[in-house]
């Protein structure tokens, strides 16, 4: 099969994470048992997922003329990203992103600040709109300003190219913008930041991506964690179970390994549960290690877990 191609937009981070055993309270400090620098923010980080599946990808952002921003460029080549939209000024810093980890659970606390990404264009994106009509999807998420996100995806609608939109971090949006969209990704917490509904219950996760589709997305996939993924559509009704491949250590970028996965399975001609059950995947083994963009999971130990889940599945 020849590779896909994504083109991912969105930002880069420089992610400065500590761990520690709670979070402090405001005005306090705590000790913490780790720190780390690393590359970060969605966009970046579902691009690296997506071209260490084997995926073409090509990255629409700006960074800045800092360490950071090389920062980028370098975990990007490693990871085979193209780099050609990845634009660059020297009036803003790269964004950065401070990351708290409870070393008991692996959950996390993020504040991130998009920085040069932000300074981003119409022009720049339209830049790259050779990269997008030869992708098999697009996607972008809610850390770029909203004019962004919106222009990126009418450009990919008015290519005919499948649209894919990580709603996160979670914030209100119109619904001409939801429209544009072939599939919305929130997890719990975005899925709710969109609907204004409560996300508890399983009955509850299902009436909110109900809610959320009538508002014009084609599809919704709720990820739930460790509880796998619930997904919406038309004729299509189905929990996505998780998959376990091993302790959890670190959660951060859970939601982007999954998209990125998804991105990928939809641009392989996946189903739509077919590539839900992917994404699960990519996620499950993300999870078991430190990090974010470093730990993105290799296609070979993916494609092992993903056929070991489907023997399974059909065994029980």
């Amino acid at each position: 099969m020849a590779s896909p191609n994504v083109t991912v937009m969105g930002i880069f981070a420089a992610d400065l994470s500590f761990r520690t055993g709670r979070l402090p309270a405001w005005g306090e400090t705590v000790i913490g048992s780790a720190f780390r620098i690393g590359p970060g923010g969605k966009g970046s980080n579902q691009a690296v997922a997506a071209a260490r599946l084997g995926a073409k990808v090509h990255f629409v952002s700006k960074v800045g003329l800092d360490q950071f921003g090389e920062l980028a460029r370098s975990i990007h080549r490693e990871a085979g990203v193209h780099l050609d939209f990845l634009f660059t000024t020297a009036d803003h810093p790269t964004g950065a992103a401070a990351i708290i980890v409870d070393e008991g659970s692996g959950e996390n606390a993020i504040v991130v600040t998009p920085g040069a990404a932000n300074a981003l264009t119409v022009d720049d994106i339209d830049r790259a709109r050779e990269a997008i009509a030869a992708s098999g999807c697009f996607m972008t998420q809610f850390e770029l300003p909203l004019p962004l996100v919106e222009h990126g995806l009418r450009l990919a609608r008015s290519l005919n190219v499948p649209a894919i939109l990580n709603p996160a971090p979670g914030c209100e949006c119109k619904d001409e913008l939801l429209e544009l969209c072939d599939y919305v990704t929130p997890n719990e917490s975005e899925a709710s930041a969109l609907t204004g509904m409560p996300v508890d219950t399983t009955v509850e996760i299902e009436r909110a991506a109900a809610a959320l589709l009538r508002r014009g997305p084609r599809h919704v996939i709720v990820t739930l964690g460790a509880r796998g993924a619930f997904v919406l559509g038309p004729g299509i009704a189905e929990h996505v179970g998780a998959f376990q491949a091993g302790p959890v250590v670190d959660t951060t970028g859970a939601g982007d390994a999954f998209n990125g996965g998804f991105a990928v399975g939809l641009s392989e001609g996946m189903s739509l549960v077919e590539a839900t059950r992917f994404g699960c995947a990519v996620a499950g083994l993300y999870v078991t290690r430190p990090g974010t963009a470093a730990s993105m999971p290799a296609r070979a130990e993916v494609d092992r877990l993903y056929r070991a889940g489907q023997a399974a599945n059909s065994a029980g």
